[in-house]
């Protein structure tokens, strides 16, 4: 039995609410800082970023103008940005571009041999809670490159990302250049699954901006 001074004057409802009290005052794991964000790996914009962007530039690409692009791999590309501090960047605009199904951009680089019907090119701003979403194409690989969509946020007239979506899985990401020289935590943040949906295919792509 203690008999020290100190505990044999402390009455028993005193010592029970100290000892609920008590984890109040923990600072264990949970009480830890999260881990700091990462911002998004930057890529190259590549040499086929338009030249003029096209009359249409709204988030379906599936659609140009009064033109249906009769696609096998339709897909929904959807996302997040935000700043290091997971706050929803409010008023960025995410702009995304790519080739068509046969590996071809609208650009006077390719050829300009893309298919009218395939819009090529899209942007959106983000809502209130940074989030975006395109109808685009499943991407596709082309001579040299495996299958990616380029990114790019502009907040007003700055541009502060530019960077590439890859395909997890894609055979040619191993023979990319590009996709080679990321690192581990680069290819993680840049490259993600593209899963069934019942209307084509649906990947996510959250994006973080640093300052």
């Amino acid at each position: 039995m203690n008999t020290s001074p100190g505990s044999r004057g402390l009455p028993r409802r005193s010592i029970a609410a100290a000892a609920i009290a008590l984890p109040a005052f923990w600072l264990g794991p949970r009480a830890q800082p999260a881990a700091p964000r990462r911002p998004t790996p930057s890529q190259t914009e590549g040499p086929f970023y338009p030249v003029a962007l096209p009359a249409d530039t709204d988030a379906d690409l599936l659609h140009n103008g009064p033109l249906n692009y009769a696609t096998t791999q339709p897909a929904w590309v959807d996302g997040t940005v935000t700043d290091l501090d997971g706050r929803a960047l409010r008023g960025a605009q995410v702009e995304i571009w790519q080739c068509d199904e046969a590996g071809h951009y609208h650009h006077p680089g390719d050829g300009d041999r893309a298919d009218r019907a395939f819009q090529g090119f899209g942007r959106v701003m983000v809502d209130d809670q940074g989030r975006y979403r395109f109808r685009t194409l499943r991407p596709v690989p082309y001579s040299g490159r495996t299958p990616h969509i380029h990114f790019k946020v502009k907040l007003g007239t700055r541009e502060l990302l530019t960077t590439q979506l890859y395909v997890e899985g894609a055979p040619d990401n191993a023979r990319d250049g590009l996709w080679r020289r990321l690192s581990e935590s680069e290819r993680a943040a840049l490259t993600v699954p593209f899963a069934r949906a019942p209307d084509g295919w649906k990947a996510s792509f959250p994006i973080v901006v640093g300052a």
